[in-house]
C-alpha cells in the first residue's frame, strides 16, 4: 500500500524561522558576473533566490530605475 502523503500550509512563523539573516559583504562587481553566468545557463539554483530580498544603495537603485524605464531608439 503506497503512503499518503500530507501537506501542510506554510504559517507566517515558519517563513521567518526559515530564512537566513543576511551576514555575508558581496562587492557588486564580483556578484554580476556569476549571476549573469548562471541566468544565461539557466541554472535552477538561482530560482530558488528569487523571492530573497538584497539591500543596495540608493544611488544603484536609481540607476536600475533610470535603465529599466530606458528603451533604446532603433
Amino acid at each position: 500500500m503506497p503512503a499518503h502523503l500530507r501537506v501542510f500550509p506554510r504559517t507566517i512563523e515558519n517563513e521567518s524561522a526559515d530564512r537566513q539573516q543576511p551576514s555575508i559583504r558581496v562587492r557588486v562587481g564580483d556578484l554580476f558576473p556569476l549571476l549573469a553566468q548562471a541566468h544565461r545557463g539557466n541554472y535552477l539554483w538561482l530560482n530558488d533566490f528569487e523571492d530573497d530580498e538584497i539591500c543596495i544603495t540608493e544611488d544603484l537603485y536609481e540607476v536600475l530605475r533610470a535603465f529599466q524605464a530606458y528603451r533604446p531608439s532603433a
